[in-house]
């Protein structure tokens, strides 16, 4: 038998963080050699919220760029983005055909996202599920690396290719097959320096709340200067009152390569004076590799874009066959 298979990506809104990366990146990177992989930049996914024309197309560009720098090797991996493989919008709306509207809406993050909107949520924040639905059974995906805050999305893609399944294939011979999650039990859920009761995001305003694998050190060592702490000294994981002392411990231990209970006896007696530079440069040291790989891949454009390339030819392959299939147990008419 041949890998199993992993898909998962990234949206082009900015530069990638801690949260991303620890949560993500970094397991996509460890698991890699065992599985034929696809990574896309999910593109098409960006616009369901505002976002700056200007700015998509290099944003595209920095987090191919990442993924090759956070150490994606392309002998397991196919880096593609999203939208230059258009079966992945006709599948989509294949998929809308055929799902519930309150499949949809019963959604955890769209409930949260449109309060924040408001009057000017999109059909497409409502619909992005199926898209990401679409990108996973694309590719005939066994197992689909997700944070927790995805796990509801990865159980619609499941339900929705059952459903189809049932409908328009057989038990002996189904059409679309139906993915595993992969969850990283460390650093799954890295939360923000200014309220560690909140995951690490993009999306959060204030950028003193998250780390940016590009930030220059002197910037990491203001961000976790000012990071939230409390007053008690002595420090210590799992204490329901103390949150940011919890994510912060994580942090370091994730980056230094520590267990819990070498990060306990070594932190236990600090106070946050002593505990702060510490975290400032370990951080700074586990993602030096990083920002230097990323500035010699950006410094050769060429090169950047035979992986896009080459990856779009990989993916456009696989991606086209299952449409093809799809089409075929709809009844359309072949392409003539």
């Amino acid at each position: 038998m041949g890998k199993q298979r992993v898909l998962s990506g990234v949206q082009p809104t900015g530069n990638l963080h801690l949260g991303n990366y620890l949560g993500a990146i970094r397991t996509w990177v460890d698991i890699q050699e065992n599985y034929d992989n696809f990574f896309c930049v999910v593109d098409l996914h960006a616009i369901t919220v505002p976002h700056d024309p200007k700015s998509l197309a290099q944003d595209t560009y920095t987090i191919a760029a990442l993924y090759l720098a956070c150490g994606i090797d392309l002998e397991y991996s196919t880096i593609f983005v999203q939208s230059h493989v258009t079966a992945h919008s006709e599948l989509a709306w294949l998929l809308n055909c055929i799902t519930p509207l309150n499949w949809l809406e019963r959604m955890i993050q769209f409930k949260e996202k449109a309060v924040k909107q408001g009057e000017n949520v999109s059909v497409g924040l409502l619909d992005y599920p199926i898209l990401m639905a679409a990108d996973i059974l694309l590719y005939n995906a066994d197992r689909v690396p997700v944070g927790e805050d995805q796990k509801q999305h990865l159980e619609l893609t499941r339900d929705i290719a059952a459903r189809f399944n049932d409908q328009f294939a057989t038990r002996q011979k189904p059409v679309l097959k139906i993915p595993e999650p992969l969850i990283r039990s460390e650093g799954a859920r890295v939360m923000s320096l200014t309220d560690g009761t909140r995951k690490m995001s993009k999306s959060d305003p204030s950028d003193l709340s998250r780390i940016n694998l590009l930030d220059p050190p002197e910037l990491i060592d203001k961000k976790i200067k000012r990071c939230k702490t409390d007053p008690v000294r002595g420090l210590e994981f799992d204490n329901k009152d103390r949150p940011e002392c919890n994510n912060l411990l994580s942090l370091y231990g994730l980056l230094a390569g520590k267990t819990k209970q070498e990060v306990t006896l070594e932190c236990q007696e600090m106070g946050w004076g002593q505990f702060k530079p510490l975290l400032s440069e370990t951080t700074v040291e586990a993602l030096k590799p990083i920002r230097l790989k990323y500035q010699e891949i950006m410094d050769n454009k060429d090169y950047l874009d035979k992986v896009l390339r080459e990856g779009k030819e990989k993916a456009q392959t696989v991606a086209n066959h299952t449409l093809s299939e799809v089409k075929k147990a709809l009844g359309y008419l072949p392409s003539l």
